[in-house]
């Protein structure tokens, strides 16, 4: 257990990282001395063969409840029931443990089975004035309190509006729920079924009536969704994993001509790109950046953009 050294899947190992939850450092180090001591097998990337390939330990930072999920290759997971117990002893934070099955050979780290083997199967966490459930497969920032920061700072940008807004790659409805209280209406597009599902209840946790929430590809939803809206959004918020935006959303975007797009990326570059493809319709006012991942290389950017006047 450790890092992956620069540009390769070998591990370099490291047993404290000063940058990641305390609690969370503990509970990973003794979820892997426990697979050492009882010899539980390990996945290997090149046999394809091997029980356990990740763990996972996500906290709420403001609740301070702990989710523990185990990807796993297959149905061999010996000592199981041992190991909940184990944890469940030693750390009361800990809610709930889920193991998740992911078979196939790829980077990716979840796939898309979960089984519950302690709890409910999800936590917690409280952003702004507002609650939210995540579950394993549900995408929430690293760094909760940087994320106030972030999403405050796309929702100036956006200002106040009794006009309808869209929330593309919504993930568990984070921004778009922030957003709920300055638009007339507001629709969320997640392709992460599970994602939807959190996203629904997290609207009625905190009594958001003016949102809905929509499961599938966003270049394959959106024009679904705009056939079936009685007016054109007049602000979109963006919120694309780290390859960015696909062509396809973004000729909508630019057919869709919205007064407003605010895009909030991880990857710099990609965000590059991206505005240089929508310059073409759109002015860009700003782009702040936001430090989500204190000492490290990375950093998430918000922009905002405004619909150019006369469009030739």
């Amino acid at each position: 257990m450790g890092v992956y050294s620069n540009r390769s899947h070998n591990i370099v190992p490291i047993s404290k990282c000063y940058i990641q939850n305390k609690i969370c450092n503990d509970i990973a180090q003794d979820i892997f001395e426990f697979i050492k001591e009882n010899d539980i097998s390990i996945y290997n990337e090149k046999t394809l063969k091997g029980t356990v390939r990740h763990i996972i330990v996500r906290i709420g930072v403001k609740t301070n409840e702990v989710l523990v999920t185990i990807v796993v290759n297959d149905n061999n997971f010996k000592k199981e029931k041992e190991l909940v117990e184990y944890i469940k002893s030693k750390y009361n934070q800990v809610k709930s443990i889920v193991k998740n099955y992911n078979t196939k050979n790829t980077n990716v780290i979840l796939g898309t089975k979960n089984e519950i083997i302690f709890g409910e199967g999800y936590i917690y966490d409280i952003l702004g004035e507002y609650k939210f459930k995540i579950s394993p497969l549900s995408f929430y920032q690293v760094n909760p309190i940087q994320t106030e920061v972030l999403y405050n700072t796309a929702i100036n940008y956006a200002g106040k509006s009794n006009k309808v807004a869209l929330d593309l790659y919504c993930g568990i409805g984070t921004i778009g729920i922030f957003a709920s209280k300055n638009f007339k209406k507001v629709y969320g597009i997640e392709k992460v079924a599970q994602a939807i599902d959190d996203a629904r209840e997290n609207a009625q946790i905190n009594n958001v009536e003016n949102i809905e929430f929509y499961v599938g590809d966003v270049e394959e939803k959106l024009p679904e969704i705009l056939k079936n809206i009685d007016e054109p959004p007049t602000t979109i918020f963006v919120d694309p994993p780290r390859k960015g935006l696909d062509n396809e959303t973004i000729n909508v975007l630019k057919k869709l001509q919205p007064e407003k797009i605010v895009y909030i990326s991880c990857n710099p570059a990609t965000l590059a790109r991206d505005l240089k493809e929508l310059e073409e319709r759109y002015v860009i006012k700003e782009i702040q950046p936001v430090d989500m991942f204190p000492y490290t290389s990375h950093v998430e950017c918000c922009s905002v953009l405004s619909l150019k006047n006369s469009i030739q």
